[in-house]
């Protein structure tokens, strides 16, 4: 699995509800996950196809039963039609859609809106 780290995404002007360029599609790696630094907080990016079509997936990097950013690093899997990826350290899988955690009810990742624009990856701040 290959797993990168991003440079800081600058965020000088940027408020509630401001899309923010993360990154560019070709920092990714299908099926397998990237972190980025964004405003000091990690992000765990994940590309996948779904039904198809390219869909990239953004949760806070931070495993908050290991107490370390290592989301990133994850292995990918799904339950039904549920998309997942699992704690490389105690395992815990997270929902790629919501961060809610599959496992304990208590878990969840915060999970940013993304979206894929001509050949950048966005995340929307809130």
């Amino acid at each position: 699995m290959s797993s990168a780290v991003l440079e800081e995404s600058p965020v000088s002007s940027a408020t509630e509800n401001t899309w923010l360029e993360v990154c560019k599609m070709d920092d990714l790696v299908l099926n397998s996950g990237v972190c980025a630094l964004v405003n000091d907080e990690s992000v765990a990016l994940f590309t996948q196809k779904v039904a198809g079509e390219l869909k990239v997936f953004a949760l806070s990097g931070f495993d908050p039963v290991g107490k370390a950013n290592v989301i990133s690093r994850g292995l990918l899997g799904s339950k039904g039609d549920t998309l997942f990826v699992a704690s490389p350290l105690y395992k815990q899988r997270y929902c790629l859609e919501t961060g809610k955690c599959l496992d304990d009810e208590s878990l969840s990742l915060k999970s940013f809106t993304s979206k894929l624009e001509n050949d950048s990856v966005f995340i929307k701040l809130a």
